[in-house]
């Protein structure tokens, strides 16, 4: 029992003399081994200003009062690092070896300014670094003996800290309400950081792990292990990166509310296509170079409903230039609430009731990048369109945007070409498609809220339209085009019963070939050779199609091939009014004056026979088919008046 007393004992005087060593070492002389230290480490010139004291709560160690670390020489002249004081904590166990260990350096209410020149010098990146010899210990001489005192530096943390973030002098980025530990224990050995920032109220955490810090420090490459959790979801990184913004890894990113997860970030809030989000995972290869080249490879992601996978180049810059290259199942874009109010019945989907919609179209976002983005997709699903395999090329430059359809299988059909919006100067929008194969009762039902043909077409079209939402470009479009089909059947017209009289509406009449061309103004699309043709019937046509004011005034004239004995027997047929219900007609006072017409035309053909007949039988003469009697007749007087003057001269 005794030696247990005296062992007991032992410690007690060793802990006491520790603790009065501790007391008995200068307040300053403290600070100066952590500001040597520091100062070691970075380079960089370590201030303190105000009283220092001794203290045993919350560190055992010194608070002091402001503090300010020094910046780089081309960052200007504001700090690195201000704080309104620091507590400075030493291990007094180390203190009975003769160490000086700091175990904690504490900054209250500091400003952390990060900076970037536009060269990619960063200022965070310090101009001396440690040594191995002051790794490990910094040598320290006191005014009582001579020896080597071992410093090391276990944490470093920020309270309720200021980030300002500048990049290339770009304006600066502040981050309030940060709190950061820095645990680097071992100089020679891995360190970890915990920071806290709350943007905009919600917290955000990250962890982070460097395996080599002094080595990053240096500007060497160091494996890092980077987690991110926030209010919506968490973002993981594993990889290398270095000082100078470089960087390869595998990049993980799930968020349950992207929008949430922006919002927390303090950033203006980001909406999505409907079928999109709000869920997102993105899993990729990440690499970012020192010239602010971005690549993903091997990148898949979960967007809402919908899959893309692929390969992404980014050049960042004032406008971010992005080059990609990505393939897809179906992918869905489903009607988004605020979008299923409009149109009463009849209406084409998404258009008011009383016309397209008059809603301004924001195309800002074409000058926001240039890109060149190549799409396969197995379909694309709307509201008001399904689309087939998908072979597209999107490219971006200066607002300017251009869709090349490559390979598109629509409305049972093919269509090739390219559509153009352009906002460099006003909104414009155009394009040159040519389909082929295409159903015509897919377009007019999906795209016009209507259904009047049936049957399988091909053709072309240009056209050009210029405004600020879909009403204005509608009412200005101008163009060209030609449609041709096959066989077909026209819906809601019975040319039979038509042509026998009956002027109700209803019925179908099937043909077998339809072709015409025509040309746009100012949102009118005018045609007059249109050629409908029959088993029994020809019908011509001609007239205007609005698609800015949604009408049409059109006549449609069938020709009975076999009425009148094979003559025919035409009947004009107007169709007029808006499209979801337009008033159809037999024009019977034009019918009767063309088919007049035509009998008097036939009278007088057959009067012009009977003459030529009976003028070849006066005058003794053949008259051959198409002939001029007139001609003859004249021929004939003037042979008369010859023979007479010979006569009169003598002559036989």
């Amino acid at each position: 029992m005794r030696w247990i007393f005296r062992i007991a004992g032992a410690l007690v005087i060793a802990i006491l003399f520790g603790v009065i060593g501790l007391l008995l070492l200068p307040d300053e002389r403290i600070v100066r081994i952590a500001t040597e230290q520091i100062e070691s480490r970075t380079g960089r010139e370590l201030t303190v200003s105000g009283d220092v004291s001794l203290s045993f709560w919350p560190v055992l160690g010194v608070t002091t009062g402001p503090v300010t670390l020094g910046n780089a020489e081309w960052a200007g002249p504001e700090p690195m690092l201000s704080a309104s004081g620091l507590s400075i904590g030493v291990s007094a166990s180390d203190l009975l070896t003769g160490a000086v260990r700091v175990t904690g350096i504490v900054a209250r209410d500091p400003i952390l300014r990060l900076q970037t020149a536009p060269d990619g010098r960063a200022n965070w990146v310090f101009d001396a670094a440690p040594s191995q010899a002051n790794a490990t210990a910094v040598e320290v001489t006191t005014n009582d003996q001579d020896r080597e005192t071992p410093i090391a530096l276990d944490l470093l943390e920020l309270r309720n800290g200021t980030l300002i973030y500048i990049e290339g002098g770009a304006a600066p980025v502040t981050v309030s309400g940060l709190d950061l530990d820095l645990a680097w224990p071992d100089p020679t050995g891995p360190a970890t950081i915990k920071a806290a920032l709350r943007p905009v109220g919600e917290e955000i955490v990250l962890n982070a792990e460097f395996s080599d810090p002094a080595g990053l420090i240096q500007g060497a490459v160091s494996p890092v292990s980077i987690d991110v959790k926030m209010p919506s979801g968490t973002i993981a990184f594993e990889g290398r990166v270095n000082t100078a913004g470089e960087l390869a890894g595998r990049a993980d990113l799930s968020s349950e509310n992207i929008g949430a997860g922006f919002a927390a970030l303090g950033l203006p809030a980001i909406e999505l296509p409907a079928g999109w989000g709000p869920a997102v995972r993105v899993v990729a290869d990440v690499t970012h170079t020192a010239d602010g080249r971005l690549s993903l490879r091997e990148l898949r992601s979960e967007l809402g409903q919908n899959r893309l996978n692929g390969v992404v180049d980014v050049v960042l810059g004032d406008v971010p230039q992005v080059t990609a290259k990505l393939s897809a199942d179906v992918l869905t874009f489903p009607a988004s609430p605020a979008g299923s109010a409009g149109g009463g019945a009849g209406a084409a989907p998404g258009v008011a009731g009383d016309g397209w919609s008059r809603d301004p179209i924001d195309a800002s976002a074409l000058a926001l990048v240039n890109a060149s983005v190549r799409l396969t997709a197995q379909g694309i699903k709307t509201p008001d369109l399904t689309v087939g395999k998908t072979r597209l090329l999107l490219e971006i430059d200066r607002a300017r945007a251009v869709l090349h359809l490559e390979d598109v299988s629509v409305f049972d059909g093919q269509l090739l070409g390219q559509l153009v919006a352009n906002n460099r100067n006003g909104l414009s929008v155009g394009g040159t498609l040519t389909a082929a194969d295409i159903d015509i009762l897919q377009i007019q039902r999906d795209l016009l809220g209507m259904e009047r043909i049936r049957g399988k077409a091909g053709g072309e079209l240009q056209f050009l339209g210029v405004g600020q939402s879909v009403d204005a470009i509608m009412r200005s479009l101008s163009g060209k085009g030609a449609l041709r089909m096959g066989r077909g059947v026209i819906l809601g017209l019975d040319l039979d019963r038509l042509m026998r009289g009956d002027t109700s509406s209803g019925g179908t009449t099937v043909f077998d070939s339809l072709g015409a061309s025509f040309t746009m103004s100012e949102g009118n699309v005018f045609n007059d050779d249109l050629l409908l043709q029959l088993s029994n019937y020809r019908a011509d046509g001609k007239g205007r199609i609005g698609l800015g004011a949604r009408d049409i005034d059109y006549t449609f004239t069938p020709i009975a091939l076999r009425a009148r004995g094979g003559q025919g027997l035409s009947l004009p047929i107007r169709i007029r009014g808006p499209w979801g219900s337009p008033r159809i007609w037999a024009d019977l006072e034009a019918a009767a004056k063309a088919n007049a017409d035509a009998k008097l035309e036939e009278l007088e053909d057959e009067a012009k026979a009977r003459l030529t007949r009976k003028l070849a039988e006066e005058l003794d003469v053949e008259i051959k088919e198409n002939q001029d009697a007139e001609e003859i007749l004249k021929d004939k007087l003037e042979d008369e008046v010859k023979d007479q003057l010979f006569k009169l001269l003598g002559r036989n």
